[in-house]
């Protein structure tokens, strides 16, 4: 399916649903977003979770009938996996996630996002799993206490490894990109948004400056994603990994009008 997330093209999901695992899940856009499909009759999202941690249509499910879609796309495209689920949650067995490495493993002119909170199966199942060069590796961290998802990362074969600073509700003093070849950074959107303050945004970006590692601030975030654009300091940062780029051109920053939206 195409997305619109500034940093892919399309999403892919053999699986659906999820749990919420840490304060970086407590305005889940896939969760609401789940709840809204289950209103429309869409068959994928009529399961309900726990109400504790999940909630209506987000009960995790294995969507087997997805398994091997990119098989049949013809065009080389970036793809987020599981946009709507977290692919080492404890309940997707084991087996199941080897046969979504073993499509990716297959399809090499595809490039494939991983993102998950789930860091200690990550490297638990490290050993288990084929990473061929076209599967990116990345984890959410969305404060101090949680750059261990880091640490654990790097640990990882996966050729790229990236983390998703989104949405950022703290400074991460503590964070270390020794490994780490992509950082995604983005505000809270909805209408419980929490705020960002550029002061974080500014230190990441410093970060990945002086370690020469790849920058995207995706958004500032607010009541909607859009709502206070994504320029910090009169520029877009679009970095990202040499290989599968999204449509658009290569990455890097942009200047842009002045009359662009400041930081909130």
């Amino acid at each position: 399916m195409k997305s619109d997330i500034e940093w892919t093209e399309a999403t892919w999901n053999p699986v659906t649903g999820c749990d919420r695992v840490s304060p970086g899940c407590d305005n889940c856009y896939a969760l609401n977003l789940a709840k809204r499909l289950k209103a429309m009759g869409q068959k994928r999202y009529q399961n309900d979770g726990d109400p504790r941690t999940s909630g209506p249509g987000f009960a995790l499910t294995l969507q087997e009938d997805m398994l091997e879609a990119p098989l049949r796309w013809r065009k080389p495209r970036t793809v987020f996996v599981n946009s709507m689920s977290d692919l080492f949650h404890k309940d997707i067995p084991t087996e199941f996630i080897q046969r979504v490495f073993e499509v990716m493993g297959a399809t090499p002119q595809h490039t494939y996002q991983i993102l998950t909170k789930r860091s200690k199966r990550l490297k638990e199942m490290d050993s288990a799993l084929r990473w061929a060069a076209n599967i990116w590796m990345g984890v959410s961290i969305e404060s101090d206490r949680y750059v261990f998802r880091a640490a654990d990362l790097v640990q990882t074969g996966a050729r790229i490894k990236f983390l998703s600073l989104e949405p950022l509700l703290a400074p991460i003093p503590s964070l270390s990109l020794d490994g780490i070849d992509w950082v995604i950074a983005g505000g809270e959107s909805g209408s419980n948004a929490r705020p960002v303050e550029a002061g974080w945004v500014r230190d990441i970006r410093d970060l990945c400056e002086s370690t020469n590692t790849e920058f995207f601030f995706k958004q500032w975030g607010g009541r909607t994603s859009k709502a206070n654009g994504r320029v910090l300091d009169g520029m877009v940062y679009d970095g990202m990994p040499a290989r599968g780029l999204p449509a658009g051109g290569p990455g890097g920053r942009l200047v842009m009008d002045t009359k662009a939206p400041s930081p909130p």
